[in-house]
């Protein structure tokens, strides 16, 4: 008997592509079709945009199942997900659309592949709005290693925004089953380090001012000395773009990071700032995660084998979307329980999802 057709609000919560998102990894996942209407309905520019449908695309390549609706501007989506597959796949948004958006979306489908696959991604590897590459080889991958979660990642080149043109080349190992994680003793800061970079156009001072005042602020407010790389990137290079990351390793294994982008018309020690500041104010909240890691967790806690437990600072939007979605989707049942007014406890019993492929 066929699967009953899921329908999801696009509108709801969030309202953007992270309910494409999970939603589509989910639906490959579970072999459960859905629809998905008022895409975006309450944004500037409503309906899909490029990186959204490339998104979509490749996670109906990746299962070798059927997209509906999948053309820019659309408002709805129906996908029918077939099995997944492992393979050598390719998405190029052809914009600046975020290349990490695009991983995000695939990489727990790959996981349950039966053998390695492999991922081109063609786009913007450091866009506003969404976690820059650099999150992702820094944060992201060691800390996902505790659910038995391995991926590399290349970065062939960088792009930026209006052109984009970067290139990632992913590998992901398939598992058998993700395990859960703990993550409720943030511990203390054993070192800070970061990277400040700089392209295009922009001179390596641009780079060093952001590294500066950055470390400057840190030990400040914190007394600790940031250790802040600083990097002209090559010519190869896409558009004219400047950063910086920051990360805090604890003693019990934990990284909190901060990121900041420049733009236009502002000064390189304010981006610097901005990542100081976000950095330091995740430190103080006393959580084991930083806000972008933490609504990245919620879809692998879903499909762990056992319960998971993550110590996080002030629930976010996206964080109560993807849990959402999670609950919508699978019979994953997530508890948020209030710690303090700055902290808060993320407990989930996973579906334990099995690969029956390995």
């Amino acid at each position: 008997m066929a699967s009953k057709n899921i329908v999801i609000d696009g509108s709801i919560l969030e309202g953007g592509g992270q309910i494409l998102r999970n939603s589509a990894s989910l639906s490959c996942l579970l072999k459960e079709p859905i629809t998905i209407n008022n895409i975006r309905a309450g944004r500037n520019n409503p309906g899909l945009r490029p990186q959204h449908l490339k998104g979509l695309e490749l996670i109906r390549d990746v299962c070798g199942g059927t997209l509906t609706g999948g053309i820019q501007g659309s408002t709805e989506i129906s996908l029918h997900p077939g099995t997944v597959q492992s393979g050598e796949y390719l998405a190029d948004t052809k914009t600046a659309g975020s290349v990490t958006l695009l991983l995000q979306a695939t990489l727990p489908c790959l996981l349950f592949a039966p053998k390695k696959s492999q991922i081109t991604l063609k786009g913007g590897t450091n866009a506003d709005m969404a976690p820059p590459i650099d999150y992702l080889t820094w944060v992201l991958q060691p800390m996902v290693q505790y659910f038995g979660i391995n991926f590399e990642c290349d970065i062939v080149r960088r792009g930026f925004f209006p052109r984009g043109g970067g290139v990632v080349n992913v590998s992901i190992e398939p598992v058998k089953h993700l395990e859960p994680i703990i993550m409720t003793d943030p511990g203390h800061i054993v070192q800070i380090t970061g990277l400040a970079y700089c392209a295009g156009v922009l001179p390596p001072k641009v780079a060093y001012s952001m590294a500066h005042t950055a470390e400057r602020l840190i030990s400040q407010k914190l007394n600790i000395q940031a250790n802040i790389d600083t990097v002209k990137e090559p010519d190869n290079s896409i558009g004219n773009g400047n950063g910086i990351i920051l990360m805090a390793e604890t003693s019990t294994g934990c990284l909190l990071a901060s990121t900041a982008l420049g733009k236009k018309g502002v000064s390189a020690e304010r981006v610097g700032q901005e990542a100081a500041e976000k950095l330091i104010q995740n430190i103080q909240s006393g959580s084991t995660c930083d806000e972008h890691l933490q609504d990245q967790l919620i879809i692998f806690m879903a499909l762990a084998k056992g319960k998971s437990s993550v110590l996080c600072g002030p629930i976010t939007l996206h964080t109560q979307t993807a849990i959402h979605i999670a609950e919508t989707l699978t019979a994953a049942k997530f508890q948020v329980k209030e710690v303090n007014k700055n902290t808060n406890l993320i407990e989930c019993e996973g579906i334990g999802l099995e690969n029956h492929h390995i």
